[in-house]
């Protein structure tokens, strides 16, 4: 079920023609997807509810979580501009997602893709491509959170750093909270941590939200 969001025009039918750019999956869902508006802590679906829908990110950001027994949030995955999530290999979402910033998402049914990568081979292919990464990112994630509080802090930067345009500049849409309850550490051990790698010159923190890896060698070392 969607909610709280904006829709800006119909979800259309196949397109005629999917490019041959080796980009067949994300070229359907642009061609296919209906632009919503969540606002910044809307939710955009909760956990257990059906995976009727599948998602890619136009511009904000998005946070999957779960809430444990004992109440706290563990994050499972922040997703930013030209990511796709909400794809299950089940029937039901196993996590929660949330805007963390104002966010336009294309919005696809997934029984529509499911259709289309049965005629097509390439986007069957992509398909199954981005479920498998899906589960290499969460399985990276379960081996980050064995991992001492510097080694965690270390591995997200180089995760977010790998993700942005020049590899060093890190832009954080999301909180010291979020990082916190994504890495299963404190928000202050968060800061703690932050203030000691700038301190030994593997990072300049310009502001809260830009991070810059100064030595991303020192922070693989950390890491490993």
């Amino acid at each position: 079920m969607l909610k709280q969001f904006t829709i800006e025009r119909p979800v259309r039918s196949r397109p005629d023609h999917i490019p041959a750019d080796g980009n067949a999956f994300h070229s359907s869902i642009d061609a296919m997807g209906a632009p919503m508006y969540f606002a910044r802590n809307s939710e955009i679906y909760g956990e257990t509810e059906p995976a009727e829908y599948v998602y890619k990110i136009v511009s904000g950001a998005v946070r999957t979580y779960n809430v444990l027994d004992d109440g706290r949030r563990q994050i499972g995955a922040f997703y930013l501009s030209g990511d796709i999530f909400g794809l299950e290999l089940a029937g039901e979402h196993t996590s929660s997602a949330e805007a963390i910033t104002d966010c336009k998402i294309l919005v696809v049914k997934r029984s529509t893709l499911v259709s289309l990568a049965d005629r097509d081979n390439e986007v069957a292919r992509e398909l199954w491509e981005m479920t498998a990464v899906e589960l290499q990112r969460a399985q990276a994630h379960i081996m980050l959170l064995i991992k001492t509080a510097q080694e965690r802090v270390a591995g997200f930067l180089l995760e977010m750093a790998k993700r942005s345009a020049s590899g060093r500049d890190v832009e954080l849409p999301m909180s010291r909270q979020d990082i916190a309850d994504y890495l299963g550490l404190t928000i202050e051990t968060v800061s703690r941590t932050l203030t000691q790698l700038e301190k030994v010159a593997a990072i300049n923190i310009p502001t809260s939200r830009r991070i810059t890896l100064r030595n991303p060698v020192a922070l693989t070392r950390l890491n490993s």
